[in-house]
């Protein structure tokens, strides 16, 4: 009996030991959102769920190889970025990218954790607005990650028009850590996500949740790129990826003593041993 064949996504992104974030977090969405996740780690990290103490970016060459050995075997639909923790690691990410212009590339721009350190140094920057940018079809930055994204002076809108001048498609600026930009906004009860494209921008706003997580961004851009490779337009696909978001939030899990981490599997019963 055939089988029909799930959409494939290549995710070029960090490992997170803990499954919030990362390369597990990258694949349960995907696999949630009906795509197929193919994961070739650009760093490993030592982290738990309150912070991140390590990150050991992986070599150009293992990146470029994996990524290689994929396209030779599979028929790839999309591909979604992730942390990029070194100059080496995001040439490879941009070659692999270069290669394969006619698919939809997600860049979800990991730079600093939820914890506050750094996971890609400022060198990264210059080489992402100048090389990658131009090849993005959707960026995903929360609003700390736009403005050291961006050079402009100005507010959120001067910011998206600078780097979409630089290549950028499309650019969905999530809105869960406004708060920081703007303290008041953190007793609001919404959180507002804004699509900026070329021709308009159109806003979604979600209920915000009490308490903090872990890996909602990876959820959010590697649901969309799903959406994008099962062939539902930009609009319709930043609507699902947002839901799933969303819920996968509402049902988070706190395995640790830190964040919580989003279940994005929740709708999956639970396992009932067969064993008598």
């Amino acid at each position: 009996m055939a089988v029909p064949t799930l959409p494939a996504v290549l995710v070029l992104a960090g490992h997170d030991p803990t499954g919030g974030a990362g390369l597990t977090a990258d694949a349960e969405a995907i696999r949630a959102c009906g795509g197929w996740p193919l994961t070739v780690p650009t760093a490993l990290t030592v982290q738990t769920t309150r912070d991140v103490r390590c990150v050991m970016p992986c070599s150009r060459e293992s990146i470029e190889s994996a990524c290689e050995a994929l396209f030779a075997d599979i028929e790839i639909s999309a591909i979604k970025v992730g942390l990029v923790a070194d100059r080496a690691s995001l040439e490879a990410v941009i070659a692999v990218a270069r290669a394969h212009p006619n698919l939809p590339l997600v860049v979800d721009p990991v730079l600093r954790a939820g914890g506050g350190a750094a996971m890609a140094p400022d060198d990264c920057v210059p080489l992402l607005r100048e090389k990658l940018l131009p090849l993005v079809d959707m960026l995903t930055p929360n609003r700390q990650e736009l403005m050291r994204l961006s050079t402009a002076t100005g507010g959120e809108v001067d910011r998206v028009v600078e780097l979409m001048s630089l290549g950028a498609q499309a650019i969905l600026v999530t809105g869960a850590d406004a708060w920081e930009e703007d303290p008041d906004a953190r007793h609001r009860d919404e959180v507002v996500h804004t699509l900026h494209t070329p021709d308009n921008s159109r806003q979604w706003r979600w209920p915000r949740l009490a308490g903090e997580y872990h890996g909602s961004g990876c959820t959010l851009a590697a649901s969309l790129a799903a959406r994008l490779a099962c062939g539902e337009s930009l609009i319709e696909a930043c609507g699902q990826a947002q839901r799933v978001a969303w819920d996968s939030l509402v049902h988070a899990q706190r395995p640790g003593r830190g964040q919580a981490l989003p279940d994005r599997l929740w709708r999956l019963p639970p396992f009932e041993s067969e064993a008598t």
